[in-house]
């Protein structure tokens, strides 16, 4: 089977990711309509965060990083790799699931430690529907365990598109769960909410879960693996002991994300304390995040999904430097793409949250742009991070990712208590924002430099200092255009209007900038992409 480009299986994955990512945007105005940004919509959005969290923390970082060059590898062996596939869901399926019955009775504990301040006097209410949408929520552990090691073995089998086409069918169940639930309980986002709005929230939610899951059983079954029952779990030996430092860095990293979810909900109940109407907590923080992690999901992990096995087999054949030239390739069109995406968050963040948020009051909407813009330049060494840290799972090293993520989180924690403790209460998630982008700074810079050690230098100096500085170029006009279409729609009561205009001329003039600068200074992922469009005007 002749391999695909990494490019090509780039782009079939980011298809499926932009639809994926526009249900999903979808999804989370109807969950902001439903439950508004204030401490009513944190606790949904605690109890839904809460799965991802012990999933990951159990299995999900070894399967996402360990496995694949292990199924790789085991695709040489006589079954085809189809005795370590079926360990592997066996063992998957057995340990996931018993996280999640164990989560289900522990689920007041699990809040606890991730929302400490909803235990507090006077929060009763908002700790026990916390509590109750938890339970609900945390089937969804199975699930997505079962979603990640399906589409894993798609992707080393060369099936690349189906794992980002799935989400797709999850969001499409929420939003239906949503729609009724909005019929259900209209108040919900005033605290009344009754017992079957409650269930059915909960339960729908896990259901959009198990949909994603099993849609991919079809596209298991084309490839010719035959998954079957197989408690005997010899073959992953090797693969637990690489797992071990997985799981370290997950830990870590989880430990990291305790603190930034207890910050938030912390400026929550400040927020409510204090009297302010408007969300500044966990639940805007999300909605930022969100949109913040749409470059990285459309164009960094299609990217990476297609570079990983490539780069496992060359890894494997001891081939350094066709694996420093991949990821140097890689890295140099992901820049192309990822830093005018920064630059375009951090100069026009508030018309992005306000034109995708619309339907929320200008407060609200405002405070998530404001977010965005906190959160911008971090999606640069966010993207790079993620790559580099690809380069030792090729090779089988799980240890350095493991320090790496230590250093990262320090950082980003140090950074985010500090915000908590000296901003105004309605700038602390923006402040948390920035210390993401702080952590992922130092995190990137320094696997760049332990990578180079094994592979070589990756030589991106002068390709990235033009893309960032024709991003720069292109977007620092929005700041003016921004100003004055504000101006002129000053009697406008709505923030669409403004919003769309603004995001229109800016992004237009930005785009032509960019593609005249980019082809001038003959940076090569712009300048290809001049040319191909060209070439397709010139043939029409």
């Amino acid at each position: 089977m002749s391999e695909p480009s990494i490019l090509r299986s780039s782009a079939i994955m980011a298809a499926g990711t932009v639809l994926s990512r526009i249900t999903g945007l979808a999804r989370n105005l109807l969950l902001v309509a439903a439950l508004g940004t204030a401490i009513i919509g944190d606790t949904y959005q605690v109890a839904n965060t809460l799965p991802t969290i012990v999933y990951i923390l159990v299995a999900g970082g070894a399967l996402n990083a360990v496995f694949v060059p292990q199924i790789v590898r085991e695709m040489k062996s006589e079954d085809g790799g189809n005795s370590y596939a079926s360990q592997l869901a066996t063992a998957t399926f057995t340990i996931l699931g018993a996280a999640t019955l164990l989560g289900i009775l522990a689920a007041p504990l699990v809040v606890r430690l991730y929302a400490a301040k909803f235990g507090g006097s006077g929060l009763e209410n908002e700790f026990a529907l916390t509590v109750f949408f938890t339970r609900y929520c945390l089937p969804q552990v199975l699930f997505l365990g079962l979603f990640t090691l399906f589409g894993q073995i798609a992707n080393a089998r060369g099936s690349f598109g189906p794992m980002m086409w799935a989400p797709i069918l999850n969001n499409l169940v929420v939003i239906a769960v949503l729609v009724a639930f909005i019929r259900m309980a209209p108040d919900a986002s005033q605290g009344v909410i009754s017992h079957g709005a409650k269930t059915l929230l909960g339960i729908g939610t896990s259901l959009g879960a198990l949909a994603q899951a099993a849609v991919l059983i079809p596209v298991i079954s084309k490839t010719g693996l035959r998954l079957r029952p197989n408690f005997r779990w010899s073959s992953l030996g090797k693969s637990a002991h690489l797992a071990k430092w997985t799981m370290i860095f997950v830990l870590i990293n989880q430990i990291g994300f305790m603190v930034i979810v207890n910050l938030a909900t912390a400026a929550s109940v400040r927020a409510k304390n204090a009297g302010i109407d408007i969300g500044v907590g966990f639940t805007p923080y999300q909605n930022a995040h969100f949109i913040f992690l749409l470059p990285h999901s459309i164009i960094a992990v299609s990217f990476v999904t297609a570079l990983l096995p490539r780069i496992s087999r060359l890894a494997a054949d001891s081939k350094k430097d066709e694996v420093r030239n991949d990821i140097q390739e890689t890295l140099l069109h992901l820049y192309s793409l990822i830093i005018p995406a920064a630059f375009a968050f951090l100069f026009l963040g508030r018309p992005i949250a306000q034109f995708i948020f619309s339907g929320s009051s200008s407060g609200d909407s405002g405070q998530i742009g404001l977010i965005l813009s906190g959160f911008a330049l971090g999606l640069i060494p966010f993207c790079s991070s993620y790559l580099l840290l690809r380069g030792f799972y090729a090779f089988e090293d799980t240890k350095t990712p493991a320090g790496i993520t230590g250093v990262m989180n320090v950082v980003t924690i140090t950074f985010a208590v500090i915000a908590y403790l000296v901003l105004p209460i309605r700038l602390i998630t923006v402040g948390i924002a920035i210390s993401f982008g702080i952590g992922y700074l130092a995190s990137s810079l320094w696997a760049r430099h332990l990578l180079a050690q094994r592979i070589g230098h990756l030589h991106l100096g002068r390709d990235f200092v033009g893309i960032a500085a024709i991003s720069i170029l292109s977007f620092a006009p929005s700041i003016l255009i921004s100003r004055v279409v504000r101006n002129f729609f000053v009697a406008e009561p709505s923030a669409l209007l403004p919003s769309l205009a603004t995001l229109s001329i800016s992004g237009s003039i930005a785009l032509v900038i960019y593609i005249f600068l980019g082809y001038r200074l003959r940076i090569a992922p712009v300048t290809s992409t001049a040319d191909s469009i060209r070439k397709r005007i010139v043939r029409r």
